[in-house]
């Protein structure tokens, strides 16, 4: 007869072996999930890499970040990759940024994640902007900030009519990094300085008009786009920018409306051309158009530190190489991490949505240059040198 204690013995273990196969199959699918957020495919000469994660927008994590690094390499040294093709799956986003709510979560809990999160994700922009095959991003649906960062650094930027472009960091205590304080202060004008102290959101074509999107093609033909791209043989870069350029003169999408800011550049250039954030308050005051007086509420909405240090991040970003610029952004980056604002951004945007942050400090007047500088200063031995 078996003992009653053999029989308990035995009922743990089945427990604790059935409890050990749950968790097995919990890891296993956690790195399928995980496995499955950049699909990775070819056609013909082309290789394709999706974004997705639809129900996230597309938000990039470490792991999408390490493994379209590591697929770009590959197809770099690959004699039958004539191209790279980027998208993001679900039709609504390309791709709406980093998972910064992960970030915050990681960076208030002290992990390692925002170290590494940052330092992969500007080592990907650099081998996007310096890749040796040609690179076409189809930023159709929401681009914002990461999503941004693995776009505007290719050669080939294809925008739609469901493109909606932002870089919104200074709404949530941040700054418009990925590379922003290269890309921005080049567009024309004083419109990258505009664009990344607002938020503001552009559209559609005005995607193209702005600089940012290379061409424009119609949505429902991205799919035709990408048929013709890789039916090419060997092709070179100017074979794949004349089949960009054949789409993007067939569209007739808001081809005859006048870029959305034509109208304010004027004001723009006038307005954001002052040296410091006082100043350019103080021109959108003396404006009082209605649009320098819509732009002046935004701006006071914004985190008045991340407001001073993208100013100055894209004024030194103007004379920077690329690489000197993800090397000044891994500086800000790490400091912003163990900042209140940007925690408190994520909480009001993301988390509470109340819509409401309460910045510290929460005047202009309080963020001291000496404040401003311990930004700007090298991290040493672990500053990011490209």
């Amino acid at each position: 007869m078996v003992s009653q204690g053999v029989l308990s013995l035995a009922s743990r273990f089945s427990s604790f072996k059935r409890t050990n196969i749950i968790l097995q199959h919990l890891r296993a699918w956690k790195r399928t999930e995980a496995a499955g957020e950049v699909l990775l495919g070819r056609k013909g000469c082309v290789g394709v890499l999706t974004l997705n994660r639809p129900g996230s927008l597309n938000t990039l994590t470490l792991h999408m970040i390490r493994q379209i690094h590591l697929q770009i390499k590959k197809w770099e040294q690959d004699p039958e990759t004539y191209l790279i093709i980027i998208k993001g799956a679900g039709g609504k986003a390309f791709c709406a940024g980093g998972d910064v709510r992960v970030i915050s979560e990681a960076a208030k809990a002290k992990q390692e994640l925002p170290r590494y999160f940052f330092r992969e994700e500007y080592m990907l922009n650099n081998a996007i902007a310096s890749c040796q095959k040609p690179y076409v991003a189809l930023i159709d649906g929401i681009t914002m900030g990461g999503g941004v960062g693995v776009s505007v650094h290719g050669q080939f930027r294809v925008a739609t009519e469901k493109s909606l472009f932002a870089m919104p960091e200074t709404g949530i205590g941040l700054f418009p990094d990925v590379g922003g304080g290269y890309f921005l202060p080049r567009l024309q004008g004083k419109l990258g300085y505009f664009l990344g102290l607002t938020g503001f959101r552009l559209k559609g074509r005005d995607v193209y008009r702005a600089g940012i999107a290379t061409h424009f093609v119609d949505s429902e033909k991205l799919g035709m786009l990408e048929e013709d791209l890789s039916a090419l043989k060997s092709p070179s870069k100017e074979n794949i920018a004349e089949v960009l350029g054949t789409y993007h003169t067939e569209s007739k999408i808001d081809r005859d409306k006048p870029f959305i800011l034509a109208e304010h550049m004027d004001k723009i250039n006038r307005c954001f051309s002052a040296k410091t954030v006082e100043e350019i308050i103080e021109n959108l005051q003396q404006d009082r158009s209605p649009f320098a007086l819509e732009q002046l509420q935004v701006i006071n909405k914004m985190s008045p530190t991340s407001l001073k240090i993208t100013l100055r991040q894209l004024t030194e970003g103007a004379s920077k190489t690329l690489q000197e610029v993800f090397t000044m952004e891994y500086r800000l980056s790490q400091k912003f991490m163990s900042r209140h604002d940007f925690h408190e951004g994520i909480r009001a945007v993301l988390i509470d949505k109340d819509q409401s942050p309460r910045w510290k400090p929460a005047d202009l007047k309080e963020v001291t240059d000496e404040e401003l500088d311990d930004y700007f200063k090298s991290l040493g031995s672990n500053d990011l040198i490209l």
